[in-house]
């Protein structure tokens, strides 16, 4: 009797706390369990005027129609200065698969890619505008905090010329190198980096260690939960910059998934079905990192929260 009289009852705000929760989970979750769903739906089911919730009828129509409307290389590998002694470019063409998986491959490569190379320079560089004392530091960072507020459609010319005179426009290169120069990066990493105590980075000088080893040895431990939590804002930001891909890449074996599931929507009828089938597919890389850096995004977030 004694232990049940010690058990505290849960308190009336942590019970409407939790009830408050699980409701909006099921809200933010309930447009992907709709596009799932819908996904193997009948086009009936899919048009119907009464909502069905769940199918009762599933289908593999949608993604048959999404794998079987276009074919592309599974991949394609230029190879450098051939032009230069072949007079024309060479390259290396993969075998022949369904358009839809060498759009999600595209999009794959181009996430990935984005995400380290952002992750290596913005550490790099937060850490250097945190603990490094050079000329114009302060200015520096301030170009860098306006540039978060610039919207990229100011600077989408430049962007393209840039690309065009490079010889990347049309290529994933287009779409990959103008996500790595990201200001919202370098602000979070210096954020993190301003945490690392300098006494030591000093004992790590006198010791002999040069600039490369404090850096992998000192600083990325530290600042590992930072670099979890940009890695996967900066894949989503990858993953969904539609607009930036639309303007880069122009080609079928270019294209991304949400560039493709446009193009085969702009050749037919509006069909739910395939646009599900298309928005599913492309979610589930995104399912897949989330769950993969879950614990460092929520250890980078709760860590900024009580930091100062």
């Amino acid at each position: 009797m004694e232990n049940g009289k010690n058990l505290k009852r849960p308190s009336a705000y942590k019970v409407i706390s939790v009830l408050i929760i699980i409701i909006l989970a099921i809200l933010f979750t309930f447009p992907l369990y709709w596009i799932i769903t819908g996904s193997f739906k009948t086009s009936a089911a899919i048009n119907s005027t009464t909502p069905i919730w769940w199918p009762r009828e599933w289908t593999l129509a949608n993604y048959q129609k999404l794998f079987s409307r276009q074919t592309a290389p599974v991949f394609q590998v230029n190879i450098p200065f051939s032009r230069l002694f072949a007079g024309q470019q060479l390259c290396i063409v993969g075998p022949v698969a369904p358009a839809a998986i060498r759009w999600l491959l595209n999009t794959v490569f181009m996430a990935v890619v984005s995400m380290v190379l952002t992750c290596i320079t913005s550490a790099m560089a937060g850490y250097a505008l945190a603990k490094k004392r050079f000329i114009g530091r302060g200015f520096l960072f301030t170009l860098i905090v306006c540039a978060m507020a610039l919207p990229k459609q100011v600077i989408l010319i430049p962007l393209l010329r840039e690309m065009s005179s490079l010889k990347l426009y049309n290529t994933l290169w287009a779409a990959i190198f103008p996500i790595v120069g990201w200001p919202f990066g370098v602000f979070l990493m210096k954020q993190f980096s301003e945490g690392i105590p300098t006494e030591m980075l000093e004992a790590a000088r006198i010791d002999g260690a040069s600039e490369a080893k404090t850096f992998l040895s000192i600083v990325f431990p530290m600042v590992k939960p930072g670099v979890g939590a940009l890695a996967i804002f900066t894949f989503i930001n990858s993953w969904n910059d539609y607009f930036m891909q639309l303007i880069m890449l122009s080609s079928t074996q270019n294209l991304t998934i949400s560039l493709g599931i446009a193009k085969l929507q702009a050749e037919n009828m509006t069909d739910f079905g395939l646009i599900m089938a298309g928005a599913s597919l492309a979610a589930v890389p995104i399912i897949i990192v989330f769950l993969l850096f879950q614990k460092y995004f929520t250890k980078g977030i709760t860590m900024g929260a009580v930091k100062g």
